[in-house]
């Protein structure tokens, strides 16, 4: 359960806008996605390894510049 502590005077939109933050970064709906249809487990280790190659390619050029 999230709770997103309100401090005197603040507004709702405020607070809503915080709830949804934290919301997103819990990955539900993220995850509730993914599990809607079924990805064999060599596929998902292929998307990591791309996923890996491009980060640290990333990571390489930053280095460079």
């Amino acid at each position: 359960m999230l709770l997103v502590p309100i401090k005197e005077g603040e507004s709702i939109e405020k607070a809503l806008k915080k709830y949804k933050k934290k919301f997103e970064k819990t990955g539900v709906v993220r995850e509730l996605r993914a599990r809607q249809q079924f990805t064999k487990k060599s596929v998902r280790r292929r998307e990591q390894i791309i996923k890996a190659a491009y980060i640290e390619n990333l990571r390489r050029e930053e280095g460079q510049l």
